[in-house]
């Protein structure tokens, strides 16, 4: 396709809060036009029972959501050319095989196809990998995978932990062993997330008066999904292999995502030898690097497409503090698909996105 082209796209999973979002922000883009939506539970719906926010807006209230069946792929391509993918992870690496081989370009959301190895997916999923399609798959973090991008009929959306730690953290190592600014080993991987993070399905820890609360780590001691996820994108950036040690908590906001990040500094590295290799890996794309004296905030980027990242060294300690915040919906996954999709078409990264964030 050309990249000045405009594109027929549909969304399976638009009931739910990363599909909610997609809705919101392909209807604010230039060259994205939306034909076809689906959800599983309430099918037959029409979009503006299920997504309220669309009652009233041209072109998306009278959409009807409907049941998404991937063995009908040749019929969807005949309706859009992009499929926005919001299934289940066993269930997108069942569906993209057919949508691809029916001229589709798939965009995943779940994590079916981020990790190229098996063995470093099986065991944190408990199903089988998808081996093949993986490796065709490219992962889409634009900033880091810029030129694998360019066409790609496959994008795997990176997770939205691995997004806040994968910013601040990739320039530091980039430049493999001899030339890093921070050790590859010993990395400790801080997180805050609001309780949209979870999904839309109801659950006994997502009630207001269970979260409004209280702040409570889960899933630790390295048993978070997105470890390995980190670790493989870590290790491509550095050259060999990374390991960390993340450990997200459940804060009592609907939105945002911030992540702070502890590596062992090499001798002689500086902070604003930091903020340089980062502003110098971040040319293009959609982050923000903090000058001295400024801390990311959640707040400052809610309802952004943008990243704000942020250093900070501890010379009683020698630790290099690596700070991210994001908006885990608008940057960290649905916000993150339509940029990588930006990018596969040759279009600017930022076009059709929110770049400024709703202030207070």
């Amino acid at each position: 396709m050309a990249a000045s082209e405009s594109l027929r796209v549909g969304i399976v999973g638009a009931a739910g809060y990363t599909g909610a979002e997609l809705l919101r922000l392909i209807h604010g883009h230039p060259r994205l036009e939306l034909t076809y939506v689906a959800a599983r539970e309430r099918a037959g719906q029409k979009l503006d029972q299920a997504v309220p926010s669309t009652a009233g807006v041209a072109g998306l209230g009278d959409l009807v959501l409907e049941a998404f069946d991937a063995a009908r792929a040749a019929d969807l391509r005949a309706r859009c050319e992009v499929l926005f993918l919001g299934l289940p992870h066993e269930a997108s690496a069942g569906a993209a095989e057919a949508l691809l081989a029916a001229g589709l370009v798939v965009v995943d959301l779940s994590a079916a196809f981020r990790m190229t190895e098996a063995q470093s997916y099986e065991p944190w999923y408990g199903h089988r990998h998808a081996t093949t399609l993986a490796k065709q798959a490219v992962y889409g973090l634009p900033e880091l995978h810029r030129e694998e991008l360019a066409g790609a009929r496959l994008i795997a959306t990176p997770g939205c932990h691995v997004t806040s730690a994968l910013l601040p953290l990739a320039p530091l190592l980039r430049r493999g062993v001899a030339g890093a600014l921070v050790e590859h080993d010993g990395i400790v991987i801080d997180t805050k997330t609001g309780v949209s993070g979870a999904g839309r399905s109801p659950s006994a820890s997502k009630p207001y008066s269970e979260t409004a609360e209280g702040t409570r780590p889960y899933k630790v001691a390295g048993t978070h999904r997105h470890t390995p996820e980190i670790e493989q994108e870590l290790s491509r950036a550095a050259g060999v292999p990374v390991r960390v040690l993340l450990t997200p908590h459940l804060i009592p906001m609907t939105r945002g995502l911030l992540a702070t990040c502890y590596a062992r500094a090499r001798t002689g590295t500086t902070v604003e030898a930091c903020r340089e290799a980062a502003r110098s890996f971040y040319r293009e794309g959609l982050v923000t690097i903090l000058d001295e004296g400024q801390l990311p905030d959640t707040l400052f980027v809610r309802g952004s497409a943008r990243a704000h990242v942020a250093y900070a060294l501890d010379g009683r300690t020698g630790f290099v503090l690596a700070m991210c915040a994001i908006d885990n919906l608008a940057r960290g996954a649905s916000g993150q698909a339509i940029q990588a999709l930006n990018v596969s078409m040759g279009w600017p990264d930022g076009i059709g996105l929110p770049q400024i964030g709703l202030f207070p």
